[in-house]
């Protein structure tokens, strides 16, 4: 069996004090081994509380729906991950077959520890090393990523490193427990182009070195094109469209994914303006009924797309689509 991960009819809500808050409205995936997949979308659309149900680590007022699944398949068997409770239970998708380079480095790391106690520690945590092992795989580590005179920067703490600095270490530490599964939530947001290059290269080598699968969340359709086997795009908690990434960034067919990618700067024209996706995207608060997406959207087919959830359609055997235009409530 070549799958990694499974997520099944995944809903997730937050108690609040106005009541219950969707985040994640029935989102479906697979990722196999050595896979990339892009998550896609606009800040709000659900990307990275659906990379934490992966984790378990969303906050202790989320409520999953009764049929949610997800189930990761490690060496020793699949493993259920919405009914791990204990601490002991967690480790296994806590820094060991699954890894998480968060978007914020500075909330990631313990201010009154150094950088490399926290990565040897983890690494302990995780494996049989010793002490030295742990700090000479984590100073190699450190140096793949691009951090100069890594043997003098692990014993430094995270307010001692730029905001870059900071980032390329927390992306070492999170490889350096060589996970089955990487989440990657903008991973190279902070880096500039030389070393997001490194990064993106290094990732793809650690893909092809321990066959790991990686989901890639971005708002950067740029980075997903040289990155990603596959994307998903998210809008207000819903996957909308997915596909081989070359295929739905040549031939969008939902209006949305349309939208991100006219949006993007056309260097064969640099005096040409930009043509962002109107309006904003909604508060979960006020979601719009039917399709989540039918207050922005420019083609708008009927009475269907402000009443009736689009289902996901097959475009043809990989590119699927959740849109009226494609069905025939929307004719």
């Amino acid at each position: 069996m070549n799958t990694l991960i499974d997520v099944q009819n995944l809903t997730l809500q937050f108690r609040t004090d106005e009541g219950l808050v969707t985040a994640v409205d029935n989102v479906s995936f697979t990722l196999d081994k050595g896979e990339v997949m892009g998550l896609v979308g606009e800040s709000g659309s659900g990307k990275s509380v659906t990379a934490k149900a992966l984790m378990h680590l969303n906050a202790s007022n989320a409520v999953y729906s009764p049929d949610a699944k997800i189930t990761l398949f490690t060496e020793d068997g699949p493993v259920d991950v919405l009914s791990l409770r204990k601490p002991a239970e967690l480790k296994v998708v806590r820094g060991g077959a699954v890894s998480m380079i968060f978007q914020e480095p500075m909330a990631s790391f313990a201010p009154a520890m150094t950088i490399g106690k926290q990565m040897i520690e983890q690494l302990q945590l995780h494996s049989d090393m010793s002490k030295a092992q742990a700090r000479n795989l984590s100073v190699e580590m450190l140096d793949r990523v691009g951090i100069s005179d890594a043997g003098k920067r692990i014993d430094q703490y995270a307010f001692e490193l730029s905001g870059g600095m900071r980032q390329r270490a927390m992306i070492a530490m999170a490889l350096s427990t060589k996970p089955k599964l990487l989440i990657a939530d903008e991973p190279t947001t902070a880096l500039d182009v030389t070393i997001q290059a490194q990064v993106i290269d290094l990732m793809k080598d650690l893909v092809d070195e321990f066959h790991m699968g990686i989901i890639f969340i971005t708002h950067d359709l740029g980075v997903v094109a040289q990155t990603a086997d596959r994307v998903n795009v998210m809008y207000l908690g819903r996957l909308i469209e997915e596909g081989p990434v070359r295929e739905v960034i040549r031939t969008p067919k939902h209006p949305y994914t349309q939208g991100l990618i006219a949006a993007l700067p056309k260097l064969e024209d640099l005096d040409a303006p930009l043509t962002p996706v109107p309006g904003d995207i909604p508060s979960p608060l006020e979601r719009p009924p039917g399709c989540v997406f039918h207050t922005r959207c420019g083609q708008v087919v009927g009475a269907a797309c402000s009443s009736v959830a689009p289902e996901e359609l097959a475009i043809d055997d990989t590119h699927k689509v959740a849109c009226h235009i494609y069905s025939e409530a929307g004719v």
